[in-house]
């Protein structure tokens, strides 16, 4: 019988803002064979977690014209109650020492820096989460 690849059956939310972060995170996750949904703000997520994602790739930060947005720390909060077993990746320009121990003390996944290295990193981040 031949083994099915585990990557096949995951599904994985990508919710960022910017669209250029967004198709590049997507088309990478896609490329090596996970199922991507996307989604420009928390929002548009959340009436979706029924759907029951493997992982959720959540940017901290988020802009929209003419009103306030769910920043990343407060979507993972809603997420977290309406569906508490789905891990969350946290990504980011943040640096910040307190803002990334908050991430850690609510209990995220794990938190990637948007710099030059975010596909690496975020690639392993989500490789190691998925085959806990």
């Amino acid at each position: 019988m031949e083994k099915v690849d585990p990557r096949s059956d995951s599904l994985i939310f990508v919710v960022d803002d910017d669209p250029v972060v967004t198709s590049l995170v997507s088309n990478r996750l896609e490329a090596n064979g996970y199922r991507v949904r996307s989604f420009a703000y928390a929002e548009d997520c959340i009436p979706a977690l029924h759907e029951m994602p493997d992982l959720i790739v959540l940017d901290y930060y988020f802009l929209k014209e003419d009103t306030v947005p769910m920043n990343g720390m407060e979507a993972y909060d809603e997420i977290t109650r309406l569906a508490p077993g789905i891990p969350v990746i946290m990504l980011s320009a943040q640096e910040k020492g307190e803002v990334v121990l908050e991430f850690a003390r609510k209990g995220i996944a794990d938190y990637v820096i948007k710099d030059t290295d975010l596909i690496d990193n975020l690639q392993m981040a989500v490789k190691e989460i998925l085959e806990r």
